[in-house]
């Protein structure tokens, strides 16, 4: 099971954005006004010459020239952005797509959007809360699940904790590895 950053094969239970923050301009590469990005989703590897981009939070519509990987990030070059100064002033903006012009995910991704809000529950019917926040560590995300009093457990997206994402009924079903609760308890 794989989470991606900011659309799922089955139903449209959870409203998408008119954008997906894809990556980050880390900083500027060169002279010739080409950004250093960090990626936050699979998506960004459909960037490709001639296809647009939105930059930073007023979604500034730019073409992208060239996009390739970069030792651990991309090369994204725009048109519009010819120098290190311009290029200067896109740092920490995040990337851009429309929605609706990204491909459909492989079955079991799925966007945060998707999954934030859902209820959480045991296989044993247990409800543990509502999904509050996402976090990303790099190895996987963590889902910070809250309860009714307010009290978090952090719950690893990986198959072995997440058993079942169920859109439609707004749920996820997992098992809870020993450790996982905060007083050291768990299921098997």
């Amino acid at each position: 099971m794989r989470f991606t950053g900011n659309r799922s094969n089955s139903s449209d239970a959870r409203q998408p954005p008119e954008f997906l923050a894809v990556g980050r301009v880390v900083r500027p590469h060169g002279i010739r006004g080409a950004l250093l990005v960090e990626a936050f989703s699979e998506l960004i590897h459909d960037l490709q010459a001639d296809h647009q981009v939105f930059l930073g939070e007023e979604h500034k519509v730019v073409n992208v020239r060239e996009f390739r990987s970069h030792k651990r990030g991309y090369l994204l070059s725009v048109e519009g952005c010819e120098d290190r100064d311009t290029a200067e002033l896109w740092r920490d903006h995040r990337i851009y797509l429309r929605f609706e012009k990204t491909d459909a995910l492989p079955e079991g991704t799925y966007f945060h959007f998707q999954i934030l809000g859902l209820t959480v529950e045991t296989e044993d019917a247990e409800c543990l809360g509502t999904i509050t926040n996402i976090l990303q560590t790099g190895a996987n995300d963590v889902y910070v699940v809250q309860d009714e009093a307010g009290n978090e457990l952090l719950l690893p997206a990986i198959e072995s904790v997440i058993r079942e994402v169920d859109l439609e009924n707004s749920r996820i079903i997992v098992t809870l590895l020993p450790g996982l609760r905060p007083n050291g308890g768990g299921s098997t």
